[in-house]
């Protein structure tokens, strides 16, 4: 599957049946699996030998749809996990903990900082949290001899900031860490972070890559380029023997390429059980199939209702990095250059009580704590998704208090901006 294009990897990828097995990726539906003897899956669990012997850990259904991500990230290895919240937290404490310290963008989703900022902090995990528009010597400024990563969002979620990979991931390997990125809003589709120098990628799969609501979900890919053992001093969760999984050094026996989630897999899956279900990832699979079809529809929309937003004499400001006008559009022509996503961010003039007034105006969107649905729906993140943040932290994330979070779907985008327009009036008529 390496030489061919991503669209054919979104149809093809992760599943080859062979003569008269199933098309489609089977569902395995099973906690467990049969062996004739104790030494069969005794090579299992000393990870001499592969195969299955309990879905908590892995099942055939999620491999093979993890395999399908991690073709189109263009990683070695990948992992399916039953949130967003989960793949995030294993990557980062995959590698550090307690009396650890990390870097990260504070432009990210509200749930992400604050499992950062306060979750994690109680199990040891410092953070700092930087600027997306970091220079170079502010990020190394952030940086403690204790740092183990550095963490962003391609696309912020719901501040629609867009990070520098190149940079942000050169300061990274210039500290001997690795670059953690969430690709989440862009997908694979419109932006692949492994080429410009990630590390590791996340995924909340609920989003674009399901697209239909139909179940959570997250990942995590590796991109195989990390060379842990070069600096094993600080990774010796992988680097040393796990006495908790027979004196296994991962690094050693899985080199670069597999490591990572080897360990993430036999030791975290093991004691975390963030398990996704084998019907879920079978719902994710068949969103994958068409994602690179809906992402085109997602980001014209997307364009189509900034534009019209930008003209409107009720919006005060918008927020779209696709727009010329979006200070991010080097970046986009940079990163992104076939389109970002489908959530435009802006403010309506009169500030929470206007949002709220032109949110329950809408008709074809729905206000819902979901977003990279093939539905359109909005938000108002500081009253919702981002609450727990203060307006200071709030400001620093880049999300001012009237920011509505407008997630275009896969309508007719003349039917959208005619729903927009008519709210709007509404909220002007009310005013």
């Amino acid at each position: 599957m390496k030489n061919y294009k991503i669209e054919t990897k979104c149809v093809q990828a992760g599943h080859t049946p062979g003569n008269g097995e199933p098309r489609q990726i089977p569902i395995i539906q099973s906690t467990t699996f049969k062996y004739a003897t104790s030494e069969d899956m005794g090579k299992l669990f000393d990870l001499e030998a592969s195969g299955y012997f309990y879905s908590r850990l892995q099942n055939p259904t999620c491999d093979a749809v993890a395999a399908k991500i991690c073709a189109l990230e263009g990683g070695s290895a990948a992992m399916l996990l039953s949130s967003g919240q989960a793949a995030n937290f294993f990557a980062i404490f995959n590698i550090a903990n307690a009396g650890d310290h990390v870097v990260s963008s504070a432009s990210i989703y509200g749930g992400t900082f604050n499992l950062f900022s306060v979750t994690m902090k109680k199990m040891g995990i410092d953070f700092t949290f930087i600027s997306p528009d970091s220079t170079e010597d502010e990020i190394r400024a952030a940086f403690r001899p204790n740092t183990k990563a550095l963490f962003g969002e391609t696309i912020a979620n719901p501040a629609l900031t867009v990070i520098d990979i190149e940079k942000f991931a050169s300061v990274a390997h210039e500290k001997g860490v690795p670059f953690i990125i969430d690709n989440t809003f862009a997908t694979p589709v419109n932006c692949r972070p492994i080429e410009f120098g990630a590390d590791i990628v996340t995924h909340s799969t609920t989003k674009y890559m399901d697209g239909h609501g139909s179940a959570v979900g997250g990942c995590i890919v590796d991109s195989g380029n990390f060379d842990w053992m070069a600096h094993k001093e600080k990774f010796p969760g992988l680097c040393t023997p796990d006495e908790s999984y027979h004196g296994i050094t991962y690094a050693e026996k899985f080199g670069k390429e597999g490591a990572f989630i080897y360990k993430a897999t036999a030791q975290l899956m093991r004691d975390f059980g963030s398990t996704p279900a084998p019907q879920s990832a079978y719902l994710l699979n068949l969103g994958l199939e068409s994602l690179h079809v809906r992402m085109d529809r997602h980001c014209l929309n997307a364009m189509k209702v900034a534009e019209f937003l930008e003209t409107h004499e009720m919006i005060a400001w918008v927020n779209y990095p696709g727009l010329e006008s979006s200070k991010y559009y080097p970046l986009v022509e940079k990163y992104m250059p076939k389109g970002t996503c489908g959530v435009v961010s802006f403010g309506v003039k009169g500030g929470r009580a206007a949002a709220e007034k032109f949110m329950k105006s809408l008709k074809i969107a729905a206000i819902e704590t979901h977003v990279a649905d093939a539905r359109s729906c909005c938000l108002h993140p500081a009253s919702s998704t981002h609450r727990q943040m203060s307006d200071e932290e709030l400001s620093a994330a880049g999300i001012p208090a009237d920011l509505v979070r407008f997630s275009c779907g896969i309508e007719n985008y003349e039917d959208l901006i005619a729903d927009i327009s008519e709210a709007l009036e509404a909220v002007k008529a009310g005013n």
